[in-house]
This record gives structure tokens, C-alpha cells and sequence, in this order.
């Protein structure tokens, strides 16, 4: 089988800025044929607004309907399929990490915030705020005036601000929850992405929180629904289901760097959690 693509900035965009950031309106690009992207992967932060439309978009194995008033934000390596009907209008933002990273930290910690969910959908007045900072990031990319590429990193800035403004609206009061409640979860789904090989269970991350095992499920559970095991779980078939697809390896090989010293509890992990085995699971992508 193929291995999975992965796309660098300068392969989306001719007029990008310095290989790191690009902005462009998808209209003209819809204006004709859907958009149609097989599965792939890129290297860099992947945020697509869409404004009308209509379609499907697969990203890391989730089906999404697209709708009006969306946002997808999309971290690097995360894997995408994409079906955008003709005549869907919006707007793709792509950057490298240094180019956002290079400008501040708190921006840095909102989009940290925001890549923990994919999808986002809008109101039409909070879209609307959504689009007027995308259409300044259009004109100073456009006219490249002196000073333009810090102007658009301070536009970045703005949008990953507005655009957790707007996700704030759209949670509820009963899960609402303190800025120390949100840096743990954060701090959690961040030790889990880096140290997934290495820690399964949920006292390892407790440890390493400094907090009780019952705190970390009554966060998990009220923000995100699932318990600490779940999302433990969910991260490892996720990053197994990409090693299946990104590579040709075989399954042995991936236990292995999953940090299975047992190819055949792997399978069955994998199994349990899929009804598909890691073959059948690979095969059905082919």
C-alpha cells in the first residue's frame, strides 16, 4: 500500500511567506470542481473557515459533515481526508509553528487551547468577527507593505483569540470551569500526546500532575466526557491507526513502537477498541 503523503506549506501555496504562513480565499478555488483531497498529512498548523459549504472532512479517522459557520484547526501530522462541494466559499490559513511561536507565548497557549477540539462551528455575528480579521490578514498579505509580516502574526494572534472567544460562548455554565481545572486537562492531553509509548497507565500521569487519580477523572469527565483511561486508550488506536496508514511497517514493528513488547495483545488492544484488526483496519484503506 501507499504510504500516507505528507504536504509542506510550499506545495499549497506558490505566494507563501518565507515557507511559513500563507492566507488565501477558497472561493475562486470552488468556483468550478469540488475540492477533493485524498488522505494525507501536512507539516504545518492547517486552519480551514468555511463560510458556505458543504461536503465531508475525515480528520484523524472522525467524520465531520461540513456546514455553514465552521472552523476546522488542525495540528501537524494529523491526518486528514477532505470533500468540498463546488461553490463552497471560506478561507485556508496555513503556518509553520516557528512563525506563531516566534511571536509570542500567550499566543502559543491558544492554540494549544484550540487544537484539543478540530472542529468548530460559529454563530453568524461571532463568524462575521472571524472574517473581518481574515480579510485584514488578506490585504496585508496582498499589499506586503513595510512591516507586513508582523502585522500578520499580530492578525494570528487576534483570530486564535476570537476564536476562543467564541468557543467559550458555546460552553455551558455547568461545565464551565476554572483556568486551573482547563491547564490541567491541557497539561494532561499534553503529557499523554508526548509520552504515550512510555505511559498507558493513569497513575503515571497523576504523578507526573501532581494530582489524585479521582481529581484527574472529575476533570476529564466534566470537560471532555470520557475518563482518563478512555482518552489514554483513544491517543494510543489513534496514533496506531496513523503508524498503519503513514507506514508500511508491520504490525509487529508497530506494537513496538507503540511500546508493546507483545505483537498479539496489541492486536487484540487494537481489536477491542476498533472490531477491526490492525490488517483488516489497514486493508480497508488501501
Amino acid at each position: 500500500m501507499k504510504d500516507i503523503p505528507v504536504r509542506k506549506i510550499n506545495q499549497q501555496d506558490e505566494a507563501h511567506l518565507s515557507n511559513s504562513y500563507s492566507v488565501r480565499d477558497i472561493a475562486p478555488l470552488l468556483a468550478k470542481n469540488d475540492m477533493i483531497q485524498e488522505l494525507h498529512r501536512h507539516d504545518f498548523f492547517y486552519i480551514l473557515i468555511i463560510k458556505k459549504g458543504s461536503g465531508q472532512h475525515d480528520i484523524d479517522f472522525t467524520h465531520c459533515t461540513i456546514q455553514d459557520h465552521t472552523v476546522f484547526v488542525m495540528r501537524p501530522g494529523q491526518v486528514h481526508r477532505l470533500d468540498l462541494k463546488v461553490k463552497s466559499t471560506g478561507y485556508l490559513i496555513q503556518f509553520k509553528t516557528d512563525f506563531l511561536y516566534s511571536h509570542n507565548r500567550t499566543s502559543q497557549n491558544h492554540l494549544t487551547k484550540l487544537i484539543q477540539n478540530n472542529t468548530y462551528r460559529l454563530e453568524p455575528e461571532g463568524f462575521t468577527k472571524i472574517e473581518n480579521i481574515i480579510l485584514n490578514a488578506l490585504k496585508e498579505y496582498a499589499e506586503k507593505e513595510k512591516g507586513y509580516q508582523e502585522v500578520l502574526k499580530a492578525n494570528l494572534s487576534i483570530f486564535l483569540v476570537e476564536l476562543l472567544r467564541q468557543r467559550q460562548k458555546k460552553i455551558t455554565p455547568s461545565v464551565a470551569t476554572s483556568s486551573y481545572t482547563q491547564e490541567k486537562l491541557e497539561q494532561f492531553l499534553e503529557l499523554v500526546e508526548e509520552n504515550i509509548t512510555t505511559h498507558k497507565q493513569v497513575s503515571q500521569y497523576t504523578d507526573l500532575l501532581h494530582i489524585s487519580s479521582y481529581q484527574l477523572s472529575t476533570i476529564t469527565k466534566s470537560l471532555l466526557n470520557k475518563t482518563p483511561s478512555e482518552i489514554i486508550n483513544g491517543h494510543i488506536i489513534l496514533e496506531a491507526k496513523r503508524q498503519l496508514l503513514a507506514t508500511s511497517s508491520q504490525v509487529s514493528q508497530i506494537a513496538y513502537n507503540l511500546g508493546y513488547e507483545d505483537p498479539s495483545y496489541f492486536t487484540r488492544f487494537f481489536k477491542k477498541h476498533t472490531k477491526a484488526s490492525p490488517e483488516i483496519f489497514r486493508q480497508n484503506f488501501r
